[in-house]
């Protein structure tokens, strides 16, 4: 029996709401915290609880369906994309800015069917943020439709990125040399501790253009589709097509701003994990 979207997208989307509630009545809260690969790579119950909810939740309705989930997968798991419905969940994108209470973390959730993205959806419910997109039929954020900025002058771009949850040596020293020759070059260059949510903000057309290296499937597989669905691109940061298991990723507002990102880049390729 082929799949139905739209009861597919109800469904879901009333468990991210769910979970969603959880999220923002534990933010301001005391959190028991651990840490994974490193003192800045943290994980709380929360995120183990809402990726679980939603997997359940998930499975209950559709038995045959996979997951990529990022507590799952740091827990051993491999990370594997197949031609099967699979749903790419992170539980709480912005796990330190929840640790801290700083009020930008998200459920980041796409489903894709024979590899290609059919559904996204990015909630912060902590400032009630909801972006949400399906294939083929828009962006929007809490039911109104969104569209990428247009820009395509580099020098007038707003950008967003990350430092990451590594801290190695080579990994650093590229962060650092990018973020040096970006604010001398374009309007100015944001962070909001969650690269869904920064993804949100150039389909919104908050930001220009995005770029990360060292994130993971479950960071950016909603956010790609919710900025080509608002009218942007997204690609490899060397220029070649989005591969969301390489672990890197660059989205703009048009293709030429992002061939200008390109040209201005030094390029930083992770290893399948750090």
């Amino acid at each position: 029996m082929a799949l139905n979207l739209d009861e597919c997208y109800e469904h879901v989307l009333g468990l991210v709401e769910t979970a969603g509630s959880l999220i923002a009545s534990r933010n301001s809260q005391r959190k028991r915290v651990v840490e994974k690969s490193s003192n800045i790579d943290l994980l709380t119950e929360t995120d183990q609880q809402v990726e679980r909810m939603l997997m359940e939740g998930i499975t209950a309705n559709y038995p045959d369906h996979k997951f990529i989930g990022e507590e799952e997968t740091s827990e051993g798991k491999k990370a594997e994309l197949t031609d099967a419905p699979t749903w790419i969940i992170d539980p709480v994108d912005g796990t330190m800015n929840f640790v801290h209470s700083f009020p930008h973390s998200c459920i980041s959730i796409a489903l894709l069917v024979e590899k290609v993205a059919e559904i996204a959806i990015i909630y912060n419910p902590i400032v009630g943020q909801k972006f949400t997109a399906r294939r083929g039929k828009g962006a929007f954020l809490n039911g109104n439709p969104i569209r990428v900025s247009g820009e395509t002058v580099f020098e007038r771009a707003l950008a967003t990125t990350e430092f990451g949850t590594s801290r190695e040596e080579e990994k650093t020293r590229v962060v650092l040399e990018n973020i040096g020759k970006l604010v001398r070059q374009i309007h100015g260059l944001r962070s909001l501790g969650s690269a869904a949510l920064n993804m949100a903000m150039v389909a919104l057309g908050g930001a220009d253009f995005n770029y990360e290296f060292g994130i993971h499937a479950w960071d950016i597989a909603a956010g790609d589709l919710l900025v080509r669905e608002a009218g942007g691109v997204c690609l490899d940061p060397a220029g070649g097509p989005l591969d969301l298991m390489s672990r890197r990723v660059l989205c703009a507002s048009t293709q030429e701003l992002a061939d200008k990102v390109v040209l201005a880049l030094t390029q930083f390729y992770p290893e399948p994990r750090d």
